[in-house]
């Protein structure tokens, strides 16, 4: 080939596969805290499925673990501790206001 050709042709780039976080071994269960942490955001939310690189179905038993611990209080609904750092910072004003004229 020529060089003009070697231009126009589109470079392949080779990918390395990434490893599935869920290994076949693992229990997707509300008990594996381990396990269940790794899906969840700071702020206390559950990742998307495209974030997680996880099958539908394994996002949906991800979703139902996840729930299951919130609701018998192995993880928090919210994670509270930027909103507090954030309450103490902003001042609180006291008394009735009064209309300037």
């Amino acid at each position: 080939m020529d060089k003009s050709k070697q231009l126009f042709r589109k470079y392949k780039r080779s990918f390395r596969r990434r490893l599935p976080p869920i290994r076949s071994g693992d229990q997707i269960n509300y008990r594996n805290m381990s396990l269940i942490s790794r899906f969840i955001s700071e702020q206390g939310k559950i990742l998307s499925r495209r974030v997680n690189r996880l099958s539908l179905k394994q996002q949906r038993l991800i979703t139902i673990a996840i729930k299951q611990a919130r609701i018998l209080s192995l993880l928090p609904f919210l994670n509270n501790e930027k909103q507090f750092e954030r309450a103490e910072s902003i001042p609180k004003t006291t008394g009735p206001r009064t209309k300037n004229k």
